[in-house]
């Protein structure tokens, strides 16, 4: 931590307005950080010959009443002593720019430097009333040259390797590493790499990085921001008063850097860009590690501190592709989860109760920092930060790390389709298009207020790959789901004809977006072996998720995901289901129907946040009839769920049949597991349901292994209208035990007896292994308890066939006894 010339209270250090929110987070955001007012400079604007910086006065140059004095030397040959030196004032130009904010050199001007007769040393230290340069053997007093100007020639050959700045204020003194005695801390290769939009670790390369610099320990700070006219940072160190600390731009690479000795980890700042008309910005770091706890918005220097040990689950997890593995996700929104609940104490609970239920995955909705609770995280302003609302960066690998010891996967949502208009985030961030498209009928997103990515242009395409293999390598994120992909793929998602332009084919397509999204996916999967990457992909993109070098039929190569969302089967099934029994016979088609495209890709069945929000309801509540029938129909679907071919994800509260639609403020509505509530029994029947599903579909290979392979299934009977049956067998693959499973769906409120199905002849008998019926689910306890013998009557195509009782609106699974 730096020292300073006064620590003033919380409240004076750092006073905040509140911002205009931006139309599409209806957010509540912490503005730029207000000056402090401490008393030293109510003395400077008392006496700005002193050092005092008073605003449109004269720059004051009188010279102090006393010549500086300077001691024995080691640099030069002989000793110097007590000799007269000569001023070295900042020339007027220099002394304009760096006062305004627009100087791209600071470090040419400031510090020290060889001039004739000498060695120069000029400092610019706003409210300070003396400045003296110390070192070995040496120690100096500079002239004070007005507007927080200090300056002097010393005879001296060369400056001393290591000097600081003794820095005198009206109440205290410090004693500092001069700030622009140092050489740039960032290399010439990462600005190449940067410069070609190629750098995969950007995040070692720009932000704030706490480091030990030529000897001194600080924090470097740099930001891309090519439009500036000039980059200050601003921060508690320096009482958000940017003027003594400009930063020096990095050549043609828009890199913006200055090495700050003494600061150190949780040392709020932001940057103060001067937009090309002249005017001044207040930002957060795009870079960010850490952030401020919303609505504040600075950012926060952060160092990780955090020990893994999950090493294990990292060494084995790209033994098996998750195509070929059970995947059961249970999707979470951290925050509302148990509301209140910090990472750290999510960690005592979130994968015990994971790890219960059987399921192989979790998913987080984003994490990543956003200023408005009621987006969900869908809409991000700190892209590297995990959200400060529950803990820290290291918190939140703590729960990441226990999760992987208790054996479960962590998926999280990732938004790099759009960003919100915030005024101190990214939105126009030098003064200019930057993150954004220039052209403002391709930057604002229609449907949500936002403001969309330019993936055309290089550094941004670099933000943002870069910051996907950001939660994968710093975080040990296991997948990355990412959201609206569909928005990004189509120039005229939600747009009417004119408000778009075609791209250079002449297509609707967005051709930078998907050589974006092909880039993403080859280098997260270069780099993190065994992550998987999923599209929320809503539309008939051919090959969202085929290999980023094979072409298509349409002339595109694939996106290159792993898995991508069934968006069509969710929205079919669920129709299905919310229909009366007596009239599903004239829908059935929308049940069989996701088998005519179920391998066009690979796919995730989800059941989503997305489906029991805003009027949609809960999914128990979708259903038709009474509460019985209800929980029934909800039961029988999940179990038609864990069977169909495709990996599956549910919501939280789901999983028990909370009939109330999911709010963030509140959460799972928990107490209706309270043994106190009278219909408890109801809801824990559902997740015992759950629990045993994933236990049979982790046991069961036919259930996963050949997800991906048309040869893992086959209709029994696809054609049951009448009846509202489903049956159809899953194969596993080849080398195991052979062994299929056979799930018959029945979605009508009578009891079926001796119903026929034609199954493979070879097998002598069939056990069932998972019925939603069950007494102990809630359900009637209509069951096929012994074993089913194949009778030699031919039906379905099948020379076999077994005699079954089909019990009403459930699932049954039954495998070879």
């Amino acid at each position: 931590m730096t020292p300073r010339p006064r620590k003033p209270s919380d409240e004076a250090g750092k006073s905040r307005k509140t911002a205009k929110p931006a139309k599409s987070t209806a957010s509540t955001t912490s503005a730029k950080s207000t000056k402090s007012t401490t008393s030293a400079k109510k003395a400077a604007a008392k006496a700005p010959a002193k050092g005092g910086r008073a605003t449109g006065a004269p720059a004051v140059t009188e010279p102090p009443a006393t010549e500086p004095v300077v001691t024995e030397s080691p640099i030069a040959e002989s000793p110097v002593t007590e000799s007269p030196v000569t001023e070295s004032p900042v020339m007027d130009g220099d002394r304009a720019r760096l006062l305004s904010g627009t100087h791209h050199d600071p470090h040419g001007v400031l510090g020290a430097h060889s001039v004739p007769g000498g060695t120069a040393f000029r400092a610019l230290r706003p409210y300070a009333t003396a400045v003296t340069v110390i070192a070995d053997g040496l120690h100096a007093e500079l002239r004070d040259d007005g507007d927080g100007f200090f300056s002097a020639v010393l005879p001296l050959r060369t400056a001393p390797d290591d000097y600081r700045l003794r820095v005198t204020y009206e109440e205290t003194e410090l004693e500092i590493h001069d700030t622009y005695s140092f050489m740039p801390s960032l290399g010439e290769f990462d600005l190449h790499l940067i410069g070609e939009g190629r750098h995969e670790r950007l995040w070692d390369a720009l932000g704030a990085r706490p480091m030990i610099h030529q000897g001194a320990t600080g924090t470097r700070f740099t930001v891309w921001a090519p439009n500036a006219r000039g980059v200050r940072v601003v921060g508690g160190f320096n009482f958000w008063d940017g003027v003594g600390f400009p930063m020096r731009s990095l050549g043609g690479s828009g890199v913006w850097e200055l090495f700050v000795p003494s600061v150190g980890e949780g040392e709020l700042y932001k940057f103060e860009i001067t937009r090309p008309d002249g005017s001044t910005t207040l930002r957060a770091d795009p870079l960010a590690r850490r952030t401020e706890t919303p609505p504040a918005n600075s950012s926060v220097v952060h160092e990780s501190h955090h020990e893994w040990h999950d090493q294990e689950w990292l060494a084995r997890r790209a033994d098996l592709s998750p195509h070929e593995a059970p995947f059961s996700v249970y999707e979470v929104h951290l925050a509302s989860w148990r509301p209140g609940l910090t990472y750290r104490q999510l960690a005592e609970q979130l994968p015990a109760y994971v790890s219960d239920l059987g399921f192989t995955h979790v998913e987080l909705m984003p994490v990543a920092e956003h200023p408005f609770g009621g987006s969900w995280g869908y809409q991000v302003t700190g892209f590297y930060a995990p959200t400060a609302r529950l803990g820290t960066p290291d918190d939140f690998k703590f729960l990441v790390d226990a999760l992987h010891r208790a054996g479960i996967g962590v998926l999280m949502d990732w938004v790099p389709a759009h960003f919100p208009r915030d005024d101190w985030a990214l939105a126009e961030f030098d003064g200019r298009p930057l993150y954004e498209h220039e052209d403002p009928a391709r930057a604002a997103h229609p449907d949500w207020g936002t403001l969309e990515f330019d993936y055309g242009r290089k550094e941004v395409r670099n933000f943002l790959v870069a910051n996907a293999c950001y939660w994968c390598e710093e975080f040990h994120i296991d997948g990355l789901r990412v959201d609206a992909v569909a928005s990004m793929l189509y120039l005229d998602y939600s747009r009417e004809h004119g408000e778009w332009t075609p791209n250079a084919q002449g297509g609707r397509e967005n051709l930078d977006a998907v050589a974006f999204l092909q880039e993403m996916n080859a280098t997260v999967y270069r780099r993190a072996p065994g992550v998987v990457t999923i599209a929320e992909e809503s539309t008939a993109w051919d090959g969202v998720t085929r290999a980023t070098h094979h072409q298509g039929p349409g002339g595109f190569g694939g996106l290159g995901f792993g898995l991508k969302w069934n968006m069509g089967w969710m929205h079919d099934s669920l129709g299905y289901v919310a229909k009366e029994p007596v009239h599903r016979k004239h829908h059935h088609n929308e049940m069989t129907f996701s088998m005519v495209y179920a391998y066009s890709e690979n796919y995730v069945l989800p059941i989503s946040h997305d489906e029991v929000v805003h009027g949609k309801r809960s999914l128990v509540s979708k259903m038709p009839g009474d509460w019985w029938q209800q929980r029934a129909n909800h039961r029988a679907y999940l179990a038609f769920m864990w069977a169909h071919p495709g990996k599956q994800l549910l919501f939280m509260g789901q999983e028990f049949a909370q009939g109330a639609e999911w709010a963030e403020g509140h959460g799972p509505d928990w107490w209706l597991l309270d043994p106190a509530y009278g219909a408890e029994a109801d809801h824990r029947g559902v997740r015992d349901l759950v629990r045993e599903l994933n236990t049979v579909y982790r046991r069961e290979g036919a259930l996963w292994q050949r997800d991906t392979d048309p040869g893992g299934f086959a209709w029994v009977d696809g054609d049951a209208a009448e009846d509202n049956v489903f049956a159809f067998l899953r194969y596993p693959a080849s080398g195991g035990d052979g062994t299929p499973l056979l799930a018959v769906s029945h979605f009508s409120p009578v009891v079926r007896h001796g119903y026929r199905l034609g199954v493979p002849e070879e097998f002598a008998a069939w056990q069932e292994v998972l019925n939603t019926d069950e007494g102990r689910y809630g359900g009637g306890d209509v069951t096929n308890p012994d074993p089913l013998k194949p009778e030699p009557v031919a039906s379905h195509g099948r020379p076999a066939s077994l005699r079954m009782t089909l019990p009403p609106l459930a699932t049954i699974w039954l495998r070879p006894a």
